[in-house]
């Protein structure tokens, strides 16, 4: 049975994300760097849950990561690419490498994960490719993570024009502040959005859904 992979698989959004698919009965497969199971693997887990390793900075680690859970599970329902490397930074005050290190994070590694099962979902007919944004304002603090999450808005556009016609829904969640449970930033109030863009008709695709923290937003 296909089911929901989420890279870049950590204790907030990407375990509520985890368990949200899994409420409705899709099996989960999660790929972070230490591979573990986000404590999912009890009845939390739903229709059950793996654990894959991988670094989403290294291409063959992710790909054979990817390829592992294909294997298990079948072409993935919906994919959720929610890695990124958070830190503040100024202009001009980290080194070439830092800057390459995060986009490698931020932005290819979502290329790569897209490029590597979309065309399966594809040929498929259908399914769902779901980035985790933020940063709806550049920050000069967060010059990284504000050049990253821009990149992922451009990249969903350029993965909407290759698969959107063949019936991937390739959308963004971006969320506009610091997630932690019993804020506005929730990380199981954002999960919501994910579960949404999965099962939104093809006619009424978003492409950008914006957490921003008030209700009536």
């Amino acid at each position: 049975m296909p089911g929901a992979v989420i890279v870049g698989a950590g204790p907030g959004i990407g375990r509520s994300v985890a368990r949200r698919f899994a409420r409705e009965g899709l099996p989960v497969a999660l790929v972070s760097r230490t591979g573990g199971t986000l404590g999912l693997d009890g009845p939390a887990g739903g229709a059950g849950v793996r654990a894959y390793r991988a670094d989403s900075a290294d291409e063959t680690a992710l790909r054979a990561a990817l390829d592992a859970a294909a294997a298990d599970l079948g072409t993935p329902d919906v994919v959720v690419y929610n890695a990124a490397i958070i830190r503040p930074d100024a202009p001009g005050e980290v080194t070439v490498r830092a800057h390459l290190d995060a986009w490698a994070v931020n932005v290819v590694g979502a290329l790569i994960a897209a490029a590597h099962i979309a065309p399966a979902m594809a040929r498929r007919g259908g399914g769902t490719f779901i980035i985790t944004g933020g940063m709806p304002e550049p920050k000069r603090e967060y010059v990284s993570l504000s050049l990253g999450k821009s990149g992922v808005r451009t990249l969903v556009a350029l993965l909407d024009q290759e698969y959107g016609p063949s019936g991937v829904h390739v959308a963004s969640v971006t969320v506009a502040g610091p997630v932690a449970p019993g804020t506005a930033f929730d990380p199981d109030d954002i999960a919501e959005h994910y579960w949404r863009l999965h099962t939104q008709r093809r006619d009424g695709w978003d492409h950008e859904i914006l957490h921003s923290g008030h209700p009536d937003r």
